[in-house]
């Protein structure tokens, strides 16, 4: 069965900076230092019966205030067939973001970018500059990167306020990390009632899309149960069609292997009676369909 990851990270340490690696910033993850180290294409390794046939590698801090060197950087050590999701700053003046983003397709691999919006996502989406950037990648044909917390109303609020007044409306955007449910929806009922309206509203996009990944950033020790119920979810919201798996590693290694990982995906995928033809849609060809061509 053939892979594509549409959401992984690779780090160079010498190279890059990664601030966010470093004990001293945040995240003040306990574990942090597991993952402070080098990862590099070699280190995606699946079990026989996969093939990891191609990857996407959203940005993950190389350099933020120029983002195409890590790009660069890609281009020069990754052999594998991928894209890049570069990083962004969607509080830039227009002229001094145009620059960056006419930067960064200078490079054959940039199919779009990422402004981590998390708790910030109400102030980004409704300042000044946000509106005319998020424009400006539409008209260059560039994917958009939305991780933010879709439990919280107000940037759910806030996102199809921006989604409705874009002067085009049919911007590339896809939700990271399936826009992080609760982890046990079983203890946050209202939480998760907010998490499944927020998905429902994005859903009524048509040009919205969504993976599935990072459960490890809620809960270490996350379920497979839970992980099922969220993928299920996800699938009855959006259809087949916008949904991808992916793995969000190496941070899905807090929890388990890069290969455990797909195989526990795989598992759940069979666990809820999901026809061959659709998982490989889940795994691979929506990735290939969304981030390829």
């Amino acid at each position: 069965m053939k892979i594509s990851d549409p959401h992984l990270h690779l780090f160079d340490l010498v190279k890059g900076e990664y601030q966010w690696l470093k004990p001293e910033y945040p995240p003040f993850w306990s574990d942090k230092s597991k993952i402070n180290r080098d990862f590099s294409e070699q280190d995606l390794i699946v079990f026989e019966q996969f093939e990891l046939s191609s990857f996407v590698h959203i940005e993950a801090g190389f350099n933020n205030e120029h983002p195409s060197q890590e790009v660069e950087w890609l281009e020069k050590n990754v052999t594998k067939p991928f894209k890049s999701i570069a990083t962004a700053n969607l509080l830039l003046e227009p002229e001094k973001f145009k620059s960056q983003i006419s930067e960064l397709k200078l490079y054959s691999s940039v199919i779009g970018v990422r402004h981590i919006l998390d708790e910030n996502a109400v102030a980004i989406l409704n300042s000044a500059n946000c509106l005319g950037n998020l424009s400006y990648l539409e008209s260059q044909n560039l994917i958009f990167e939305l991780q933010a917390n879709l439990s919280d109303i107000l940037i759910v609020n806030s996102i199809t306020k921006s989604l409705s007044s874009l002067p085009l409306g049919n911007i590339k955007i896809v939700i990271n990390h399936a826009g992080f449910p609760p982890s046990d929806p079983n203890h946050n009922e209202d939480e998760w009632a907010n998490w499944l309206a927020g998905i429902k509203r994005l859903s009524a996009f048509s040009n919205v899309s969504i993976k599935c990944s990072g459960w490890e950033m809620s809960n270490r020790n996350y379920t497979l149960a839970a992980m099922e119920l969220k993928i299920k979810s996800v699938i009855n919201v959006f259809g087949i069609e916008r949904v991808m798996m992916a793995s969000n590693f190496p941070l899905c290694t807090f929890s388990k292997s890069y290969a455990e990982y797909w195989q526990d995906i795989v598992l759940v995928l069979n666990n809820l009676n999901i026809p061959q033809a659709h998982q490989q849609k889940l795994l691979h060809d929506n990735a290939v369909a969304f981030y390829f061509k």
